[in-house]
């Protein structure tokens, strides 16, 4: 029990990080829900060194049904959420990660690792480019069923990783010529749907494999999850209020930085 105690609030340190970025920047959390909630879950002895990045990553989805819906509430209200492209981006990210939640749990753990990893990395490598003051090249927005079709794939990689998109999202709308604040109050609604559908798709998935009277959900451990989201949902809205202020190019420097912390962790753990 004193366990899952330390367990429990080492959840709602780390939820207080996650929902500050996941307002400022729209990501979600994932991608420091997943690595940190791996150390923790091993280090408590809740799942085996085997089958903890699928745990981590279903309980990071069902995190950021929570983070997301705060984020995006508060984004909403800073008029900071593109309505007119939103719904075509939130069917295709959904769809992607429906799928992906069912195809998680027949991928191989080593394969997961590698996917997260170069993903990050990419990403990192994507930002930092667009984080420089020279003029980049943009194209105008597709047509709807175009980036419906793009955001598809965006919303698979996400549920696979165990992120609410908005690492892809952004990067991908602020190519489009969106302006980046729109971008991630765009990615916070995404993250809604991400991890609507790929929460239910690991909850249905691990439901012959876990446990409910130990704590689990399908793949989503729950004391995990009640850690984070009772301090994510309230520090979501701190962040997207710093968004709201923040210079353009603070947001896409701090978003770079963070991303190339993640990608040399998940590179050298």
């Amino acid at each position: 029990m004193h366990d899952l105690v330390i367990l429990i609030i080492s959840c709602a340190l780390l939820g207080c990080v996650v929902g500050f970025l996941a307002g400022l920047l729209g990501i979600g959390g994932g991608l420091i829900i997943v690595p940190v909630l791996s150390s923790l879950l091993v280090h408590f002895n809740v799942v085996a060194v085997d089958h903890v990045l699928v745990i981590a990553i279903a309980t990071s989805l069902a995190s950021i049904l929570f983070t997301s819906t705060s984020s995006a509430l508060a984004h909403h209200k800073n008029q900071n959420v593109p309505w007119e492209i939103a719904p075509w981006v939130m069917s295709g990210v959904g769809l992607g990660a429906l799928i992906s939640g069912f195809a998680a749990s027949l991928i191989p753990e080593q394969l997961l690792r590698i996917v997260f990893a170069v993903s990050v990395v990419f990403i990192a490598a994507r930002m930092v480019l667009s984080a420089r003051n020279k003029p980049v090249a943009v194209k105008s927005m597709p047509s709807g069923p175009i980036i419906g079709a793009i955001s598809a794939v965006m919303g698979g990689l996400s549920g696979l990783i165990g992120i609410g998109g908005g690492a892809l999202i952004v990067p991908l709308l602020h190519y489009f010529s969106v302006d980046i604040k729109k971008a991630i109050g765009c990615a916070a609604a995404c993250g809604i749907v991400i991890a609507l559908f790929g929460s239910v798709g690991y909850i249905s998935a691990g439901w012959q494999v876990t446990d409910l009277q130990h704590g689990f959900a399908g793949f989503v451990y729950l004391p995990a999850l009640l850690g984070i989201v009772i301090t994510s949902w309230f520090m979501a809205p701190v962040g997207a209020k710093a968004t709201h202020y923040l210079p353009v190019s603070t947001i896409k420097k701090v978003f770079a930085v963070l991303l190339i912390i993640i990608a040399l962790q998940m590179v050298f753990s």
